[in-house]
């Protein structure tokens, strides 16, 4: 099983980045490699991984909506709630009614099997959407109208509706046919006449019970201090996200993956601090959990099967896409103010399946319902198709089919490289500056640039720089150069082409502010830098 989990993460992460390099999603390559290593082909992958991939498949789901309701927007939902609330139900039920009726015609289904086909296909996938939306508020696209937002919140939804009637339709075809219930000795309902009740105490339930985990995580962390360190905080949050999302598989009446994603979002609006601290966690559990689940969604994938449906498949696929879901997202975002273009985004920004269909697609032949070969082939094909799609689609199309708005650092990680500069000379203070900038770059993470402004090139001056540039930077990333010219604004210069987050230089003596920057070098960068820049004295920093 250790080697298995070797070859996943180090032939996932870099087909991952082959892919990427080559301009499509790394996702890509993580199921072509999960693919590779499968029992039909290579067999790397050990028995014991494969019956864990439900598991790990759990574990990487939740994170991703931790990651989501991390990054949801109150301001963008209230405004378009209409639209959000929509996308959770329309959109998946006339994808599922579409291939449904397909299936009845094409693989001579009835109804209610081809329902259950339709279920399974119309389930929008987390592990897609999720990270594809959340790159587009990092960018901006879409963020004025909150569009990123709705789809957030609406394939969350939309995949609870999915699963509750997948459920019902499972039993009834399964042999066990609609339990009816007696209210009262009188009233007798069946799970059908029950099922709005089944859609939304699940859903409220599921939000109460993220609200009461964030207060929990809140208090906890932040009012108890029982943590010293983000990396704590991550471990405690995504263990109290993981308890929600196991017990409501023993306890069915509440959305365990919605109480997730509803414990972030309430976050947000509780401690934004921790909120902000978390969403850098939980950025790094997904770097790691998106490989364990491509890899093993392309491990799962049954080759042989495909080659049989894959015209049929396809048509499926089309008709539900192309057709029952276009009308829900029409009906969806009728009289709101979204325009065509972004409408018609929709079609890459909500397409892509993954998850559910590899979670559930086997489990109605494991069932011995007639056609369950073929539902568990096109589950397969879906994957393959439409999350590759999806995902490069999503980033291609945004740019021609949304409007770019301006980045809340408070609802995404904004990933801004931090570079510093510093300015030495050969006097005293190069030691101070140098100093200082390196104990910033050990603070920050930071890459730095060593600028030395020269007039006449004295080569020896210059090497003995680089010695004690090499000594006081040895664990840091740097680049030393030289330059010639008016010193000033070679400094500023060299800043704004490398795009230094930060100017370090020295000052000299140790009289008053005011007298020091009179006409010196500090004086002329801090007038006509838009950089920040920090003064250093032998013995004391000032900031400008």
């Amino acid at each position: 099983m250790l080697a298995s989990v070797l070859w996943i993460l180090i032939m996932g992460f870099f087909v991952g980045q082959i892919a990427r390099r080559l301009g499509a999603p790394p996702l890509i390559g993580m199921i072509l490699v999960g693919i590779i290593m499968s029992p039909q082909i290579f067999n790397l992958v050990s028995p014991e991984m494969l019956g864990a991939a439900d598991d790990l498949r759990t574990l990487a789901v939740m994170i991703i909506l931790m990651k989501a309701g991390l990054g949801l927007d109150k301001e963008k939902l209230v405004q378009q709630r209409g639209v959000a609330l929509r996308l959770g139900f329309l959109p998946a039920t006339t994808e599922a009614m579409a291939i449904a009726l397909a299936a009845m015609v094409i693989f001579n289904f009835d109804f209610l099997t081809g329902l259950l086909l339709g279920c399974i296909i119309s389930a929008e996938s987390p592990a897609v959407i999720v990270p594809g939306m959340l790159r587009l508020k990092s960018l901006g696209w879409g963020v004025t109208k909150g569009i990123p937002d709705a789809i957030l919140t609406g394939s969350a939804l939309s995949d609870v509706l999915l699963l509750l009637v997948f459920s019902l339709l499972l039993s009834f075809l399964g042999g066990g046919g609609l339990k009816q219930i007696i209210l009262f000795d009188r009233f007798t309902l069946t799970p059908w006449q029950l099922l709005p009740l089944q859609i939304t105490v699940p859903i409220a339930l599921g939000v109460v019970l993220g609200y009461l985990a964030a207060r929990f995580l809140v208090l906890l962390l932040v009012k108890q201090n029982w943590t010293q360190n983000g990396v704590q905080d991550t471990v405690v949050a995504a263990s109290i996200a993981l308890f929600l999302v196991i017990s409501a598989h023993g306890l069915p009446y509440f959305s365990g993956y919605l109480a997730a994603m509803s414990m972030g979002f309430f976050l947000i609006e509780l401690d934004s601090p921790l909120a902000r601290r978390l969403r850098g966690g939980f950025d790094s559990l997904w770097t790691v959990a998106e490989i364990f689940l491509f890899v093993l969604l392309g491990a799962n994938i049954q080759l042989q099967v495909l080659a049989k449906i894959f015209l049929p498949g396809i048509l499926i696929l089309a008709i539900g896409l192309l057709i029952g879901r276009m009308v829900g997202w029409h009906l969806s975002t009728w009289g709101s103010n979204w325009n065509w273009r972004e409408r018609l985004f929709l079609l890459p920004g909500m397409s892509a399946k993954a998850t559910v269909q590899a979670a559930i697609g086997a489990i109605p032949l494991a069932q011995g319902i007639a056609g369950g070969e073929i539902i568990l082939a096109i589950a397969a094909l879906s994957i393959l198709i439409t999350a590759p799609l999806g995902a490069w689609g999503t980033m291609t199309f945004a740019p021609k089919l949304l409007t770019r708005g301006e980045v809340d650092p408070t609802k995404v990680t904004v990933a801004t490289p931090t570079l510093l500069l510093a300015a030495i000379d050969t006097s005293i203070l190069a030691t101070a500056v140098l100093t200082k900038v390196a104990d910033l770059a050990r603070r920050t993470n930071a890459e730095v640039i060593v600028v030395h402004v020269v007039n006449l090139p004295n080569q020896p001056e210059i090497q003995k720089l680089k010695s004690q540039v090499q000594e006081l930077l040895s664990d840091i990333r740097y680049k030393f150069i030289t330059v010639t010219g008016a010193v000033p604004e070679e400094i500023i210069r060299t800043a704004q082409e490398h795009h230094a987050t930060a100017i370090i230089m020295g000052k000299r003596g140790h009289q008053t502010w005011a007298k020091v920057v009179i006409g010196s070098v500090s004086q002329s960068v801090l007038e006509a830098s838009l950089i920040p820049v920090i003064l250093v004295e032998n013995s004391v920093t000032n900031f400008g």
